[in-house]
């Protein structure tokens, strides 16, 4: 029995020590970043194109295409009509076409559609390519 004990005591007394070892060897160190002075104005720049939609995919509403004058007069309509979504005219050769919104889900275009089109009922949504 007393060979055990011996054993059994020697066994505790190896583990304690493993134990306390590894606490008081523990390391602590510090960690110096150097980074470009451009980098905290690109993220700004990332997060502001990120929020306007302009690096992820994402949705408009095509309300008219066609001569440059109807373009107008429709973007003129529109504006007066709503004010929620921003409207732009863009060139395609050789038709001008009014876009409303910048969305970022078929959802969200969806519900404004459904509003859009009580007084356009010719717009329909279309899928940007990035």
């Amino acid at each position: 029995m007393p060979k055990f004990q011996n054993t059994y005591k020697l066994l505790i007394l190896a583990i304690l020590t493993i134990f306390f070892t590894e606490s008081i060897s523990a390391q602590s160190s510090t960690v110096t970043v150097n980074q470009d002075d451009k980098i905290p104005e690109l993220l700004e720049l990332k997060k502001e194109m990120e929020k306007e939609n302009e690096l992820s995919e994402g949705y408009t509403i095509q309300l008219y295409y066609g001569s440059l004058n109807k373009a107008n007069s429709v973007i003129k309509e529109y504006r007066n009509k709503y004010g929620q979504w921003s409207a732009a005219i863009k060139y395609e050769t050789p038709n001008y076409k009014v876009w409303v919104g910048n969305f970022s889900s078929r959802l969200e275009v969806d519900r404004a559609l459904l509003e859009i089109r009580r007084n356009f009922p010719a717009a329909f949504p279309l899928p940007l390519k990035k």
